[in-house]
């Protein structure tokens, strides 16, 4: 065999750059509306109103477990705020199986204690207890928004979104100067700041002559929503970067923003689903809430709410549940670590995603010894490298780093205890769970054009 043929036996990753003018104005009309959302959507809670609204204007309608249903009927069912799963009944009977993306749209952020507000040495704070995978030090010298509900005593329920607008105050969290730091410079990098150390700055200024900075945070609380320190007890706020999303790079390829993990991968799919015709098969997106800290709770993909929605799905249609099931196949859409050169020791280069080069399939995540990961069989991904070259959907495989350095969970092993057929496959990003995460434009175009693909299959 001569040289010539025989390099077209190798594998060789393609790049998800596109030149076509026409293409390129969609993939830039695609990320503004992607930036819009990403930058209006930073918690699960207003992520979930973000997409009900999407999938009302294009025609949803609520899901009222039990109604009969028919090829092209659109639905959607919220979970307590916190979730949400669409469907579009396709042609095929339900028993032969569904399309699911599932992904979530939590992040990791900092939330408010149940008896947060406290004085110290006249400043007013709050103190706060991390959710997810997080490096302490990122937030602190960060602009941070405040988001969530408050209910008062009387049952009476307040909204709450502070420095989102560009009028709104910001929180911050204090950091110690270099100039008297050798003590802290000393220490380990997840040991500069404690959990207990993050707490947020909200005010300075006492009441009177007298003191009292808490007391008049407490008195703007009142005044301007009513609530009191004891409905903070049961409030739940959650504090997020005051960061827009922006473009970087002088070419301005790249988007940077906070939570892409793992909202880069729920848009398009809600996209895909929404601005679909009537698919062959059933197509769902599920919206989870939890995947940060393990997939709990009764609006993480743990719970049966997920699986009692395609059981209910087919009692609409009179299909069989069993049968959907093993016929379904799900894409456990979550982001995948792209190779960093500047960190390349914590790589293994051959395996491993690159940013441009379309959206990155894992057969498994899990740590180390595959912990914790489904490890999705050949045949699925087979089945799933079709589907993606018969579409023309640039896409590259890849593992989160090397063997023994670590590794990572997606909401794949929770699908896979439902006995469907999953996969993970997301956008390849840069910096997961800093403060500001980095990713390709055309890496998101391309989880769009895959998820429209699969939806189609």
């Amino acid at each position: 065999m001569q040289r010539k043929e025989a390099e077209k036996l190798e594998y060789k990753k393609q790049y998800s750059i596109k030149t076509d003018e026409a293409e390129l104005i969609e993939v830039e009309a695609f990320i503004k509306d992607y930036r819009h959302f990403i930058d209006h959507a930073k918690t699960e809670r207003l992520s979930t109103v973000y997409a009900e609204g999407e999938a009302i204007a294009k025609g949803f309608k609520p899901y009222t477990p039990g109604e009969p249903l028919k090829a092209g009927d659109k639905v959607c069912y919220v979970n307590r705020e916190k979730s949400i799963l669409l469907a579009v009944i396709g042609k095929k009977d339900l028993s032969e199986g569904c399309r699911i993306v599932a992904s979530h749209i939590d992040n990791p952020r900092l939330d408010l204690k149940p008896q947060p507000l406290y004085e110290n040495s006249g400043i007013s704070y709050f103190k706060t207890h991390y959710y997810g995978g997080i490096k302490k030090y990122q937030w602190t010298a960060v602009p941070l928004e405040l988001h969530g509900v408050v209910y008062r005593a009387d049952g009476t329920r307040i909204d709450i979104n502070i420095g989102s607008d560009p009028e709104d105050p910001v929180f911050y969290i204090s950091d110690l100067m270099p100039h008297i730091g050798k003590d802290q410079m000393s220490k380990s990098a997840s040991e500069f700041i404690s959990g207990e150390g993050l707490n947020i700055i909200n005010g300075s200024l006492p009441i009177d002559e007298d003191g009292g900075v808490k007391l008049r945070v407490l008195s703007i609380l009142n005044e301007k929503y009513g609530i009191t320190e004891r409905d903070l007890i049961t409030a739940e706020l959650t504090a997020v970067p005051a960061i827009m999303s922006r473009e970087v790079g002088f070419d301005r390829s790249m988007i940077a923003a906070f939570g892409h993990d793992d909202r880069i991968c729920a848009y398009p799919a809600l996209r895909a689903l929404i601005d679909g015709d009537i698919p062959e098969h059933t197509s769902v997106v599920m919206l989870a809430d939890k995947e940060e800290i393990g997939s709990y709770g009764v609006t993480g993909l743990g719970s049966e709410s997920y699986s009692d929605f395609i059981e209910s799905l087919c009692a609409s249609v009179g299909a069989d549940f069993l049968s959907c099931k093993r016929n379904s196949i799900c894409l456990s859409a979550d982001v995948g670590g792209a190779y960093d050169p500047c960190y390349a020791d914590a790589y293994e280069a051959t395996n491993s995603a690159y940013i441009n080069r379309g959206v990155v399939i894992c057969k498994y995540t899990g740590s180390r010894g595959k912990g914790g990961c489904s490890d999705a069989s050949a045949e699925t991904l087979a089945k799933l490298a079709r589907i993606f070259d018969n579409a023309g959907v640039v896409w590259q495989v890849g593992e989160y780093g090397k063997v023994d350095q670590g590794g990572a969970g997606t909401v794949a092993s929770e699908i896979a205890h439902y006995g469907i057929e999953v996969i993970d496959c997301g956008v390849p990003i840069l910096s997961m769970h800093s403060v500001t995460e980095l990713a390709s434009k055309f890496d998101i175009y391309e989880m769009l054009k895959a998820c429209e693909a699969f939806f189609k299959s």
